[in-house]
């Protein structure tokens, strides 16, 4: 009998395999990859993985599920009952692939953890809510502090849409496949990144408010401090932190080592 998805976990059955493959190409898997994946579920997207001879360790939550999966594909797959914020990336080997289908409200503390990670993919490709796809792809303009942070840390691009249709049950919205490449050279040399993120966060800290407020507010300095870092890095004080590009960002930082 096929366990009954737990509205509580976000869990959304996909069985359609062009998606599936859809999903399976834009990490690049092929024979011989170490891949990670998240939230395997009834494991369409495992079969689909191993079908191409790729090495998968799938992480699950949902102890039911787990067991399954391990029953069913026995020697086939690594499963590993946990949860994906608390597993252990450095047991993973270097170059690694994910691939997930991950439930909405993981999707920003997941980019997080593995772009933070000290032993990181090479390439993601994760299948989310269509909206944060968007935003994790946004340009300034529409910057957000889940763009800062994937473009920080990959090449960001998007993949394919699917409808809520193809899932069981259907979510309200439809998804996108989110696919990351992890640089291989950093996007700027000798960056403090907890100093770089503490500037993006305060910048990020009072949306509604322009920048000289937000990092004043953020960063518990006076408007005078504020000032002298926005006109150091060349930004007018009334932007808006939505409209900064990362190099924007990282001058900003600059000025605030100064």
């Amino acid at each position: 009998m096929q366990p009954i998805p737990k509205k509580s976990l976000g869990q959304h059955w996909l069985h359609d395999k062009p998606t599936l493959e859809a999903i399976c190409d834009a990490a690049s898997a092929q024979a011989g990859d170490t891949v990670l994946e998240v939230g395997p579920g009834l494991g369409t997207l495992t079969r689909r993985l191993l079908a191409r001879n790729t090495h998968v360790t799938a992480v699950e939550y949902d102890e039911t599920l787990a067991v399954n999966l391990s029953s069913t594909l026995g020697n086939d797959v690594d499963v590993v009952h946990e949860d994906i914020l608390r597993f252990d990336l450095t047991t993973m080997p270097p170059g690694y692939k994910v691939v997930a289908n991950i439930p909405y409200y993981l999707t920003s503390n997941l980019i997080r953890v593995l772009c933070e990670s000290t032993n990181p993919f090479s390439v993601a490709a994760i299948l989310i809510q269509k909206e944060v796809a968007e935003r994790a792809a946004a340009q300034p303009g529409q910057m957000s502090l889940l763009s800062v942070s994937a473009q920080f840390y990959c090449d960001v691009s998007l993949g394919i849409t699917v409808p809520a249709e193809l899932f069981t049950p259907p979510p309200k919205v439809d998804s996108q496949v989110l696919v990351l490449t992890y640089r291989q050279k950093p996007l700027y040399e000798h960056v403090d990144t907890k100093q770089f993120f503490r500037v993006v966060k305060a910048g990020f800290s009072q949306k509604r408010k322009t920048l000289l407020n937000s990092l004043s507010g953020g960063l518990a300095i006076s408007k005078d401090q504020a000032r002298v870092l926005l006109t150091t890095a060349h930004i007018p004080e009334n932007t808006r932190a939505q409209t900064l590009s990362l190099d924007d960002w990282h001058a900003l930082y600059t000025a605030s080592q100064q």
